[in-house]
């Protein structure tokens, strides 16, 4: 099979595009960053494990889709915000059969992409690993588990089988879905608890888990994003999906959120996709979503503060 991963230069993409190479898959790493380009082209993709060791891997980085050629499978890690630009340019990479998954963050993403090259061509799935870029070309992964995956349809098909065996070969822990949506929100719960709380106060895992008060928050959070998918018919089991979020947070020992890195290196969030997701469909079936709606506000109100800086700094 032969597979393009975009954001590939990235944390998770990198992960699991460096992953499929060492396995032996046909892969390209697809990224806008040109240092992070160079730097896999010149010297591999470098993946430091949890204990420690280190492993590199020889794989392919572009950053020009068109020189790709078709490919069986497009895996999408891009942020939410880079969809349309990111699987608009890989449009040259798509050939008679060729599905695009997306394993990104939060909820919407699959309306995107399927607007673009229809929804007979897109899976969607889900990963609790984690990663942190720790520079280009060299990736932390600071935690292991499970991955999902499934069709939008929700039916057993070759490629979705097809998919579920490549990830496997690559190493990975894979669950096929028949109700693939449902498992989306049981992760888009554990981020509308944990990266904007995570990200505005920059705490590690370990230690949001650990304080009282943010415990407190994020189990408030919890509680509206099972009202809002009970609303639309979907069954998240509250005192499991606590369980499994704390669970999560006190084995990630010095793990930072997607969203802390980002407050951190001073770009962009999700936070439209994850809590602003909530917001939203909580208007839209009734349910009030205060906890939710404050973290999108305060991550909201971050983005415009740095706007406003970097705009200040091109003017200085």
């Amino acid at each position: 099979m032969k597979v393009a991963v975009l954001g590939g230069g990235g944390a998770m993409g990198g992960l699991f595009g460096g992953y499929l190479a060492r396995s032996g898959a046909d892969v390209t790493l697809i990224d806008v960053s040109r240092a992070a380009v160079g730097t896999i082209n010149r010297q591999g993709l470098t993946i430091e494990e949890k204990d420690g060791s280190t492993l590199t891997v020889p794989v392919r980085a572009s950053d020009a889709p068109h020189s790709v050629g078709p490919v069986d499978l497009i895996i999408n890690f891009v942020k939410c915000y880079h969809t349309e630009a990111a699987i608009s340019a890989a449009k040259a990479m798509i050939g008679a059969d060729t599905a695009v998954l997306s394993l990104q963050n939060g909820w919407g993403n699959a309306d995107t992409i399927s607007a673009l090259v229809g929804s007979d061509r897109v899976l969607v799935g889900l990963t609790y690993h984690s990663g942190v870029l720790a520079e280009p070309g060299h990736i932390k992964h600071p935690g292991v588990g499970m991955t999902y995956v499934g069709e939008l349809n929700g039916k057993e098909t070759p490629r979705l089988a097809a998919i579920v065996s490549l990830l496997r070969n690559g190493g990975f822990e894979v669950t096929p879905s028949t109700s693939i949506l449902n498992e989306v929100w049981k992760k888009l719960a554990l981020n509308c608890c944990t990266l904007p709380t995570s990200a505005l106060l920059q705490l590690f895992s370990h230690e949001l888990a650990a304080l009282e008060p943010m415990r407190d928050e994020m189990r408030a959070i919890l509680g509206e994003v099972k009202a809002v998918a009970a609303a639309q018919g979907i069954a998240l089991d509250e005192d499991e999906r606590w369980t499994t979020i704390i669970g999560i947070l006190e084995r990630g020992v010095g793990g930072k959120s997607s969203m802390f890195q980002d407050v951190e290196a001073g770009r962009r969030t999700e936070i439209d996709v994850i809590n602003g997701a909530i917001v939203a469909a909580g208007k839209r079936v009734g349910v009030v979503t205060p906890h939710n709606q404050a973290m999108l506000n305060l991550v909201k109100g971050w983005e415009a503060r740095l706007a406003f800086r970097q705009a200040a700094e091109k003017r200085a």
